[in-house]
């Protein structure tokens, strides 16, 4: 929860000041009680007392206040609201480590099947485009909302070559940014973009690091989704021109993409097998089509202001006849 005017949450600080006000009152209260008979005939002349519902009268006040006061700050909650346009641009892991059978049938094939589970579920009006990524960055699918040319693409890839991380956001972002009509028709605009990176091995390629690509989408308030793909013991095979075959480590990069998606605000996944990257692709489909906006809840705090109020008050006149 967050504050719109949170200086007027200082005046919280009165409440314990006021709390120790009402005890000392109530301290010389039964020390003047104390002169005016003696103690020991106190139960003579007094039948019963009202013991702590004298005290509960005076803290509903005491907190009717402090929740006026955190209702005068303005409060407000973070709710999800349906997000009218934007752009995803999936950045997807296209080299050779791709060939990796530790994720059923092998982390390709995986990675196409979960990404058209994501076409699918992105609303009509969302432009999505893809960018993959080995030797070099290559555009397979500017942003569109047709998404026919991007579930071709899907099905044309193949994995081979090294990992060209940085380099394929960078091209992500650029086709992120191009301006659209606006809705007027007489001008441009760039809609709201998010980038999806699905990887599983380290940049071996790019001439820039990871890293600095994410400052630069940080700067433009672009976050980046970061899907580690594969297991620490994955292994492709590799045959050399005599017909050798050597198995090579492929392990993801999980340190990298968690950074990445800490320093642009997106979200790190880590996805060890088909299953779990099916349910992050569907999720993502939801989370992308609604973005966060700031409700004020103001008036659901002085209601309980008033609430807090009127049963002190009212708790007052029933046990001892009179307001506080």
């Amino acid at each position: 929860m967050t504050f719109r005017d949170p200086a007027m949450l200082g005046g919280l600080l009165l409440l314990p000041l006021a709390a120790l006000a009402y005890l000392s009152f109530q301290r010389r209260r039964r020390a003047e009680a104390a002169t005016f008979a003696n103690p020991d005939l106190v139960p003579n002349l007094v039948t019963g007392r009202p013991g702590w519902r004298r005290h509960l009268p005076p803290l509903l006040i005491l907190l009717a206040l402090g929740v006026l006061l955190i209702a005068l700050a303005r409060p407000q909650r973070t709710v999800a609201a349906p997000q009218r346009a934007a752009t995803v641009m999936m950045v997807t892991d296209t080299s050779g480590s791709m060939n990796a059978e530790d994720v059923d049938p092998d982390r390709l094939t995986a990675a196409v099947k979960a990404a058209h589970k994501l076409t699918d579920q992105l609303p009509e009006n969302f432009r999505l485009g893809l960018v993959t990524f080995a030797d070099f960055a290559d555009v397979q699918a500017p942003p569109t909302t047709d998404r026919d040319p991007v579930k071709a693409a899907l099905d044309r890839l193949h994995a081979e070559g090294g990992t060209a991380m940085a380099t394929g956001l960078q091209r992500a972002i650029e086709l992120a940014r191009t301006p659209v009509p606006d809705q007027t028709g007489t001008g441009t605009r760039r809609l709201p973009s998010v980038l999806v990176l699905l990887s599983d091995g380290k940049d071996t390629q790019s001439g820039i690091s990871p890293l600095e690509v994410a400052q630069q989408a940080k700067q433009l308030h672009i976050p980046i989704f970061t899907i580690a793909l594969g297991t620490p013991d994955g292994e492709v095979a590799v045959r050399d021109q005599f017909g050798f075959v050597t198995r090579i480590p492929v392990p993801p990069d999980t340190e990298t993409l968690r950074d990445i998606a800490r320093t642009t605000g997106g979200k790190y996944f880590a996805a060890p097998d088909a299953a779990r990257l099916q349910e992050i692709y569907q999720n993502l489909g939801t989370r992308l089509s609604s973005k966060p906006v700031e409700h004020e809840v103001t008036a659901a705090f002085a209601g309980g202001a008033i609430v807090l109020l009127l049963a002190g008050g009212a708790l007052s006149l029933a046990w001892f006849g009179r307001a506080l």
